[in-house]
């Protein structure tokens, strides 16, 4: 059975698990929070050379790194395909898992989560608000007016849903857990999009897994009053 080190409510771990449900590949979740001191396992490195996480075993095999642990997992059960077949599809698809995990994680989801959350109740320092505000006022309007400009159809990489949706949801999904809503009268076609991603069955029971986790953090997750009905 696959093993993924991570933590739920990680942007980049929950994108793992998303995909893992959607193939139908059994796993087990070990819990691994670099954040907080002293709990990553001592060969943590050697497992994660970045030490960060997700990490995948299966087997012998260990990998390191959300994308490249979902291109594994489409090799190794290729549908339902989370890449789209269509050459500019794929190459857009995969662009904007880039862009999920790089520009909006860490312009956007990683500051506000570490300024709200890490800062002030695991490392016991103040909250920067100014930097909040600089996110909030600025960047978020630029990343999700870019964003709300490629929501018109169903899905961000084609007809189906690809590694592009769940990589865009899954920060979305970590933004609103820590307090900042989605502005859904700005960006209504994010939102719908938003929407649509998050109701994939896989997706609906990453979610209630993750439920306890939320709730011990004393995470906001009444955005998912509906979905998780």
């Amino acid at each position: 059975m696959l093993k993924i080190y991570g933590v739920p409510i990680s942007v980049h771990t929950r994108k793992v698990i998303v995909a893992a449900r959607i193939k139908g590949m059994p796993f087990e979740m070990v819990p691994v929070v670099p954040v907080i001191p002293g709990n990553p396992p001592p060969h943590w490195r050697r497992l994660s050379p970045t030490g960060k996480i997700p990490v995948l075993q299966d087997g012998d095999f260990t990998l390191p790194d959300s994308a490249a642990i979902c291109a594994y997992l489409e090799r190794q059960h290729p549908q339902p395909s989370l890449y789209p077949s269509d050459a500019r599809a794929h190459a857009h698809a995969l662009w904007l898992e880039q862009y999920g995990g790089g520009t909006i994680f860490h312009d956007i989801v990683h500051p506000l989560f570490h300024e709200t959350f890490v800062h002030p109740k695991v490392k016991n320092i103040a909250t920067d608000h100014a930097r909040v505000t600089a996110v909030l006022d600025t960047t978020v309007p630029e990343v999700f007016g870019y964003l709300e400009s490629l929501s018109g159809n169903d899905y961000l990489a084609g007809p189906s849903l690809s590694v592009a949706d769940i990589a865009v949801a899954s920060n979305l999904v970590t933004m609103q857990y820590i307090g900042f809503a989605l502005e859904r009268s700005r960006y209504p076609r994010l939102a719908a999009l938003f929407d649509r991603v998050i109701r994939n069955r896989a997706f609906v029971d990453a979610l209630q897994a993750e439920q306890p986790v939320v709730q011990q953090m004393a995470l906001k997750s009444e955005f998912l009053n509906a979905v998780l009905a």
